[in-house]
């Protein structure tokens, strides 16, 4: 609009500079034209001008006054917008006003019952508070009446004693040690009859005593075997080879120790390296690794741990191996996988320096041979043979013994129930209710506990012989005891005059009853009592 304005007002001054400049060379009629002229351009210039002028003036005003009315429209809404969410706001306040009050008046309630149901409790207490003072009273007038009827109780029976002991010519100790002497040697006696009875009814049963006489026969026969001992000493070269075993910084024997779970003891013993681990499996592992690692000469953590890992998963095959090659050699067929495992598992466990494996093979066999004899079946008895000390290598560790944990895992994987009862119940933790149960126990105390079997620790050793000794040197008339066959006889010598024949049979029985009850030991102790009268004159 201001625009339009100047270019019109300029176009006024430049005629007016036109006409000037050419008033002094045209004629006077001329400049009178070229005014006239000029000003009627000005005039409509100035004309258009003012309408563009008035028209922005009509839209400005428009303009302005739509933008009141919609401020006005923007302004009525906003307000009611507000007053209506003063009104949801008000209505939410309230709402929650009378449900506190509501609560409140429910919490009131609550604790005026409480209060009442406490009032009422403490009314009901003290009743019985009185009651039990009445009742109190009453004990304590009972209690006073007793003490005067036991007080006067005692009286008679010291007067009722002493004129026994006036009757008798014997004092109250003597005569209760005579009655329990009397009473001690009918009890003996009469035990003693009743087992001997029941020996001789025992014999009568002809079948079930000459299958015992066989088991016990088959017990005495049986085949040494090579005692195996856990090796964890890794021979070397030379102890150079120690310090590149150790690493720098002992980074390697930290990452064997790492990666193998076992301890290495690297210490002054030449040429030779401790290898300390309570799983032998583990401790194997730990031995094949090194020894390759060895042999190979790179020795660093990550090659260390490649070489673990594939030694850990040859040496598992070598297991399923061993497993699978045990139960073809012995004819054992359809034994689950896991089964088969545990069997190779044996082959690096030890029971007192007796191979697992070796043992469990050799009870197998033994089984086969006598349910033989006994007309039983083979394939079943040498099968729990095998499998009898299988608790004894589980992959993790169980507070069950060995016997129950190995019942329960030949249950598990589908075994017999005569054989589930045979590997549970040979150290007598289950009841026996097949016949081939007796058959592994025997078998096991064949193998394992005859002397030479096992390994024994000679403290261990020295004190259950000193023992043995010890408690038949207690009973009275016993002049000597002596412990032979590695325990598994005691000799007892006695006075011939104070023991006759008689006693010394009760006296081998009784000796053999404590041995049972109060130690423990593999195998049997055979009790032997020794009676002789020696007459002995020198001739000067």
């Amino acid at each position: 609009m201001i625009s339009t304005i100047a270019v019109a007002i300029a176009a006024v001054l430049v005629g007016v500079a036109a006409g000037f400049f050419f008033g002094k060379s045209s004629s006077k009629s001329d400049v009178e034209k070229i005014e006239a002229d000029a000003k009627a351009t000005a005039e409509k210039k100035l004309a258009e001008a003012t309408e563009k002028v008035n028209e922005a003036k009509s839209r400005a005003e428009k303009l302005i006054a739509d933008a009141q009315r919609n401020a006005e429209n923007t302004k009525k809404d906003k307000m009611l917008e507000a007053k209506e969410h003063f009104i949801q706001l008000k209505t939410k306040h309230e709402t929650e006003v009378l449900e506190r009050n509501k609560k409140t008046v429910e919490k009131e309630g609550q604790l005026k019952q409480l209060q009442q149901e406490i009032t009422t409790k403490q009314a009901e207490f003290g009743k019985k508070e009185k009651e039990v003072e009445t009742l109190k009273e009453n004990l304590n007038k009972q209690n006073e009446t007793l003490k005067a009827k036991r007080e006067q109780l005692e009286k008679s029976h010291e007067t009722f004693v002493q004129k026994l002991e006036q009757i008798s010519a014997l004092s109250k100790e003597d005569a209760k040690k005579e009655l329990v002497d009397i009473m001690k040697k009918e009890a003996d006696a009469e035990a003693l009859t009743y087992v001997k009875s029941a020996m001789d009814e025992a014999k009568v049963k002809a079948n079930k005593e000459a299958k015992k006489m066989i088991i016990q026969s088959i017990q005495r026969t049986a085949s040494e075997v090579t005692i195996e001992n856990t090796v964890s000493v890794f021979n070397l070269e030379s102890d150079e080879q120690k310090g590149q075993i150790i690493g720098r910084e002992g980074r390697n024997i930290r990452a064997l120790e790492a990666a193998t779970g076992c301890e290495f003891v690297v210490d002054d013993t030449p040429e030779a390296i401790i290898i300390s681990g309570f799983d032998p499996i583990r401790r194997e592992i730990a031995r094949l690794s090194l020894q390759r690692l060895v042999t190979d000469g790179r020795i660093h953590p990550a090659r260390i741990e490649e070489v673990v890992g594939k030694t850990t998963k040859q040496l598992n095959d070598h297991i399923l191996e061993i497993g699978e090659r045990t139960t073809i050699d012995l004819g054992i067929q359809g034994m689950h996988q896991e089964l088969v495992r545990y069997v190779g598992r044996m082959r690096f466990r030890s029971s007192y320096g007796q191979n697992l494996l070796q043992h469990s093979r050799e009870v197998a066999n033994l089984c086969a041979t006598m349910a033989a004899e006994l007309g039983l079946n083979v394939k079943l008895a040498k099968r729990a043979g095998l499998l009898h000390d299988i608790g004894k290598v589980p992959d993790e560790e169980s507070e069950l013994t060995h016997a129950i944990l190995g019942a329960k895992l030949c249950e598990k994987y589908g075994e017999h129930p005569a054989i589930v009862n045979a590997v549970g119940a040979h150290h007598d933790e289950m009841e026996m209710k097949f016949v081939i149960s007796p058959i592994i126990q025997a078998c096991d105390a064949i193998s394992g506990a005859r002397p030479g079997a096992r390994r024994e620790i000679m403290e261990g050793y020295l004190a259950r012989i000193k023992e043995l000794e010890n408690l038949a040197l207690s009973f009275d008339g016993v002049e000597k005891a002596y412990a032979i066959q590695a325990g598994r006889e005691l000799r007892v010598i006695v006075e011939a005059d104070r023991i006759d024949d008689k006693k010394s049979e009760e006296l081998s029985f009784i000796i053999s009853q404590k041995i049972e009850k109060e130690m423990t030991y593999p195998g049997q102790v055979k009790v032997t009592v020794i009676r002789e009268k020696r007459s002995v004159s020198v001739a000067r």
